[in-house]
């Protein structure tokens, strides 16, 4: 019913064939995006490690599947979605944490300027040199941000202890909030010593 074939060492493609419907899209378990929903919901299949809804559209398929011609006479839909960004870094190395920490300045907060994620490196090196398991004895800060207390950034995920992903989430709403962009932080640190 489901197969996953790879086109590169970074993407692979899921292909689900049920009910006359071929849907194709991107797959990872890593860095989940929003789906590009089609018109009709009335073809839903969830993904595996990604629960990720793939709607279908009524399209031809001749040119993209003709293995795919077991479908009844009508005409078979296709949906193409994206349902997931593959990380081209190892999880939870000092590349992969610039790198979903860049993906999430643009995403959410529409910091597309190489300044800001200058600003935030700047920050996050002399704090913890981007190391998710950076942990201060004395002051009891922790993470990539040096949340203090650390079990703060609980309100971004239960594995706030050793997800840097959820280290991440925490310490950009943090900046978001407190100094709307990283920058800002990055003149408070160099003016108070601290952010």
């Amino acid at each position: 019913m489901t197969s996953t074939s790879s086109t590169s060492p970074l993407r692979r493609r899921l292909v689900v064939i049920a009910a006359g419907t071929l849907a194709v899209g991107a797959l990872s378990a890593v860095a989940p995006t929003p789906v590009i929903e089609a018109a009709s919901a009335a073809s839903t299949t969830t993904a595996t490690r990604s629960t990720v809804a793939v709607t279908s559209a009524a399209a031809t398929v001749a040119a993209a599947a003709p293995a795919a011609r077991t479908a009844p006479a009508a005409a078979p839909r296709v949906t193409i979605a994206q349902v997931g960004t593959v990380a081209p870094f190892r999880f939870a190395t000092v590349s992969f944490n610039k790198w979903w920490a860049k993906r999430l300045l643009v995403t959410k907060y529409h910091l597309t300027s190489a300044a800001q994620f200058t600003c935030l490196v700047t920050v996050w090196n002399r704090e913890s040199h981007w190391n998710h398991k950076a942990h201060n004895h004395s002051s009891g800060a922790h993470g990539i941000p040096q949340a203090l207390p650390g079990s703060k950034m609980r309100s971004a995920g239960a594995d706030w202890r050793t997800n840097p992903v959820t280290q991440i989430k925490w310490g950009l709403g943090y900046i978001h909030g407190r100094y709307g962009t990283p920058c800002g932080a990055l003149r408070h640190m160099n003016s108070h010593g601290w952010y």
